[in-house]
């Protein structure tokens, strides 16, 4: 169970401070579910109460409600990817006191209490992405889910809570994302190339996802490749031990791709580049970092591919290919279901880096290793 996502509607820390969270949860009527629910599992409220310096997003009544009527699915995707009440409830706890004034346009990625190695496989706990959107504050978790605030800055002795109207959904491992997100030729390959799990293991990951019209646009060039080609092809997607959210792809930025070939980012006309594939949906989390979904697929033989920003289309690094009649590696592969309420989120906004990161993230190198077999949001 994942859930939250909140809007911004006040800006003055908001009802009685000095009391503890038990107090807050009993005297606040739209915590009653989530003060119901956590009664079940003292264990977990306990430790709660025992936080200090943190934010909670807190479950309204209603996003209880929405997430448990459909109890049959819900507890469907709990089980397939490994999860537990007590985990999705963690991943509702920030690490740090965030009030509404603390969020803008600019996206946050903030790490929460959730350290399950089997389900967040990144340094520090895995994130959620806080942005203001139209005067909202928005939080977005896995399967690209949104939520957003619809009451803010409740203080207790150990923070603050944010009201939120969905339940959050933790990100899933790379394979089952890509599954539900609609990028299902990425889903194929990595099985084509029995590359499922070593990916979905890899710690600390970037990953840039074609769409799956970019694989049918160079259908010729993926017909008939071996193991090994295709998996070439996939590591230069893939950077590992390195965790590069749009924030941080700033002009300039090289990364070191997982078959040790270099990727270029370039911020041009407003949009981020990788090569000559542009970014078209952003910050995709996942259990073991971000993917970043792109519109070309990348080419380990052409690494100085680059991008005409003023086109409407790039054209395809494989420079030979012709496009397929059907989209390659699709067969077997079906879209997963996934929770319900979870405001999942697609768009064409991409915001790109941040002027603080700029100095540090330009040219840093990513951290590579040997492979073993070889924003844009809109809120619902």
């Amino acid at each position: 169970m994942k859930f939250f996502k909140f809007s911004l509607l006040a800006f003055l820390p908001a009802l009685v401070l000095g009391q503890n969270l038990t107090s807050l949860l009993s005297n606040t009527p739209q915590l009653s579910s989530l003060n119901a629910l956590l009664s079940n599992y003292p264990s977990v409220i306990k430790t709660f109460s025992n936080l200090t310096n943190v934010t909670i997003l807190a479950p309204s009544n209603q996003a209880l409600g929405n997430y448990t009527s459909n109890s049959s699915t819900a507890l469907s995707v709990l089980s397939s990817t490994n999860q537990t009440i007590s985990d999705l409830l963690t991943y509702h706890i920030l690490q740090g006191k965030f009030y509404a004034s603390n969020f803008s346009a600019t996206p946050k990625f903030l790490p929460t209490y959730l350290n399950d190695s089997s389900l967040s496989n990144v340094t520090g706990g895995q994130v959620v992405e806080g942005i203001v959107l139209k005067n909202k504050t928005y939080i977005f978790s896995g399967l690209l889910a949104n939520s957003s605030v619809t009451q803010a800055n409740l203080n207790f002795t150990g923070g603050v809570v944010h009201i939120i109207d969905k339940v959050l959904t933790i990100p899933a491992n790379i394979s089952y994302s890509a599954a539900v997100t609609n990028l299902t030729s990425v889903a194929g390959a990595l099985n084509a190339g029995n590359d499922t799990n070593t990916v979905d293991q890899l710690h600390n990951v970037t990953m840039f996802a074609p769409i799956n019209s970019a694989f049918q646009a160079i259908g010729s060039a993926v017909r008939n490749l071996s193991t090994k080609a295709l998996n070439n092809i996939l590591d230069y997607h893939i950077v590992n031990g390195t965790i590069a959210y749009s924030t941080d792809l700033c002009n300039g930025t090289r990364l070191n791709a997982l078959n040790n070939e270099t990727l270029s980012i370039r911020v041009q006309n407003g949009s981020i580049f990788v090569n000559s594939a542009k970014i078209v949906i952003p910050d995709l989390l996942v259990a073991n970092g971000v993917v970043h979904i792109v519109d070309n697929v990348l080419n380990p033989n052409n690494t100085l591919a680059t991008p005409i920003p003023t086109a409407s289309s790039q054209k395809v690094a494989f420079q030979s290919a012709s496009a397929a009649s059907s989209i390659p590696f699709t067969s077997g592969i079906t879209v997963t279901p996934t929770a319900f309420g979870t405001g999942a989120g697609f768009g064409s906004m991409v915001t790109t880096c941040s002027p603080s990161r700029q100095a540090s993230s330009k040219h840093a190198p990513a951290t590579t290793s040997t492979h073993s077999t070889t924003s844009a949001k809109t809120t619902h």
